[in-house]
């Protein structure tokens, strides 16, 4: 006997052998964290998103790395979508708008309703941080 014939059982079963048909769910879209990387983007991102809540931070920043997956974590939760645009920025890229902003402390958490800052909040304190971001959806 061959050693083909031997192993032709087996392509043949592999070849008859019915996938299951796949399945698809929706699910909701995730948010993303919008990176601003000008001015301009960020007075667009103003002007389209009733509320906004945009990290100021540095990629040499220790705590700004360390609250970082929280944050996107937040942004893709479905309690918030539609109503909190996540932003944020990098303070040495566009140092205009850190210097608009008086950013002196990283991270620095600044919240706009309407296009107006309305809250601040500084350091990466997830114990702080999400209950402001809670106070401010409920205030829509």
């Amino acid at each position: 006997m061959s050693s083909s014939s031997l192993l032709r059982p087996a392509f043949r079963t592999l070849r008859t052998a019915r996938t299951p048909s796949r399945l698809f769910t929706t699910t909701s879209p995730k948010m993303t964290v919008t990176e601003i990387t000008s001015r301009a983007q960020f007075q667009e991102v103003l002007a389209k998103n009733p509320l906004v809540i945009l990290d100021a931070s540095a990629v040499w920043c220790g705590p700004c790395k360390a609250i970082s997956p929280l944050y996107k974590k937040w942004s893709d939760e479905e309690r918030y979508a539609g109503k909190i645009h996540f932003a944020k920025f990098d303070i040495d890229d566009v140092g205009d708008l850190t210097q608009e902003l008086g950013i002196t402390s990283m991270p620095t958490f600044l919240f706009f309703k309407d296009g107006e800052k309305v809250d601040k909040v500084i350091g990466a304190n997830p114990k702080v941080l999400e209950p402001k971001i809670e106070q401010h959806v409920a205030a829509l």
